[in-house]
């Protein structure tokens, strides 16, 4: 597998007025002075060592929803990772690599400050059949274990979890136009690579109880 390496941010459009106006926005919490949680206890959510505050919350977030999806593909069988349910599905396989590919491409998105779709072919040839899904995941995404899976899944996560270390909870709230063209932060676009991990874990939950 083709080392994932971290983006180097090269540009800084953070404005001293953005980050005054992002002060306004980001909740009042204390969590660096918090008592340092329970090593490994995602049900704790709050400072995690390394990161800034709401970033912390943010990491919270991302382990809960990951130990989720985990535990609902723990002990899966080759034909439950490859059960299509009619010729249009996708195989819960398919469906684990989907979600590596869209937080790779959450990363160059926000990390490196590139227009989405605008990929370098290295991470376009790797990551497109599993963010396009379709017919072309169907054939070639089949008899792969899982750890091929929860390998690119590591991988994309470790990298994303080093990057966020560099990043301050002003980075989170810096916008783009974005989602329905209308001003969107960071932390809203991180913000959905998890709930589309809970979007698609119910996806996996249901082919596993349909497959005979």
């Amino acid at each position: 597998m083709e080392q994932i390496k971290p983006i180097n941010n090269r540009r800084d459009f953070l404005k001293t007025s953005g980050m005054i106006g992002a002060g306004l926005l980001i909740p009042s919490l204390t969590l660096a002075k918090a008592t340092t949680l329970e090593e490994g206890n995602i049900h704790q959510f709050g400072k995690r060592q390394g990161y800034t505050d709401q970033i912390s919350i943010l990491i919270s977030m991302m382990d809960w929803m990951r130990a989720t999806v985990l535990r609902s593909v723990d002990g899966i069988t080759q034909k439950e990772l490859d059960f299509l349910l009619d010729e249009e599905s996708n195989s819960i396989g398919a469906m684990l690599m989907h979600l590596a590919a869209t937080e790779r491409f959450y990363q160059i998105h926000t990390f490196d400050y590139r227009e989405w779709g605008d990929f370098d072919k290295k991470d376009t040839d790797m990551w497109n059949v599993g963010s396009q899904l379709g017919d072309k995941a169907r054939k070639e995404l089949q008899g792969k274990p899982l750890s091929f899976y929860l390998d690119h899944l590591s991988a994309v996560r470790e990298n994303t979890k080093d990057m966020l270390k560099t990043k301050d909870d002003g980075w989170l709230m810096e916008e783009t136009d974005f989602f329905g063209g209308q001003p969107t932060n960071n932390y809203c676009k991180w913000f959905h690579v998890v709930e589309h991990e809970s979007n698609h874990n119910g996806q996996i939950k249901f082919l596993k109880s349909r497959v005979v």
